[in-house]
């Protein structure tokens, strides 16, 4: 895109914007080639889809300019609406569970665990099967808090929370 080569910002300088493979698509098949990279397609869809926050891990601080910066010029078009503020935050790391997307899929297609369900797994429908409330959820997301600093939540805390939630509904 050749935004602004003196950037010191480098997602601001000569971004990517457009990717080529030439590879079958799950949605698309061999229709197209040609596919939006994220951080342009992003900021586009949350203005069309009328989002007025966006909110990402702080992997994406960097690319907030360029975020900014596609919505600025596509402001007097009407294509999009709104400008939605994007504001990043540190990702919640629970100690001895695997959060990753990727390797939570790899758990499942590989069939290491039943399913999305399956109680071993840390998704919302696992914890469900575990006897988690969502009173109990609820309360682990207030006791953690959102932070900008990286840090590793103990899973004694999401026991205590679910412990204090059925001892009050017991």
């Amino acid at each position: 895109a050749k935004i602004d080569m003196s950037s010191p910002n480098m997602n601001l300088r000569d971004p990517a914007i457009y990717r080529i493979r030439r590879a079958h698509h799950v949605m698309t098949g061999d229709k197209w080639c040609i596919y939006p990279m994220y951080d342009y397609a992003h900021c586009i869809s949350d203005a069309a889809e009328g989002i007025t926050h966006s909110l990402c891990t702080l992997e994406f601080e960097d690319h907030r300019p360029l975020y900014d910066w596609v919505l600025a010029q596509l402001a007097g078009s009407g294509l999009v609406s709104c400008h939605p503020q994007q504001i990043e935050f540190s990702r919640l790391n629970l100690q001895y569970t695997v959060l990753s997307k990727r390797k939570l899929i790899q758990l499942v297609t590989g069939g290491h665990v039943t399913g999305w369900t399956d109680p071993r797994l840390p998704t919302l429908a696992a914890v469900r099967r575990r006897g988690y409330t969502p009173a109990a959820m609820r309360l682990f997301c207030e006791r953690v808090g959102i932070s900008k600093a990286e840090g590793n939540i103990d899973m004694s805390v999401l026991e205590d929370c679910a412990r204090e939630v059925l001892d009050q509904d017991a």
